[in-house]
């Protein structure tokens, strides 16, 4: 496994759900200056869009899907994210620190 994807092991992982336009946590906090991954679960019934315009990162997932994106090492500070299928519904963020 390491040999097809050697990155799973150098970056920390951190789990997010999202659920019918929920986010669960509705926050990450992730230590600033340093590459991670975030591993997206779709609990939802339809589909669900991670997106975050300043980290610059966009997956959809159709219902019952597991994936991952991994994000750059960031600044200091707080970066948004929602979900585009239900903008209406409070958005989730990330604290890197």
């Amino acid at each position: 496994l390491h040999t097809l994807f050697p990155y799973t092991t150098l970056f920390r992982s951190y789990e997010l759900s999202l659920q019918d336009g929920h986010f669960i946590p509705p926050q990450l906090t992730v230590k600033a200056g340093e590459r991670f991954k975030i591993v997206l679960h779709n609990l939802g019934q339809g589909p669900a869009e991670f997106e975050s315009t300043p980290l610059r990162v966009e997956k959809v997932l159709s219902p019952g899907v597991t994936t991952f994106v991994v994000i750059h090492p960031l600044t200091p500070g707080l970066y948004p994210f929602f979900d585009e299928f239900n903008p209406q519904l409070p958005e989730g963020s990330i604290l890197a620190q």
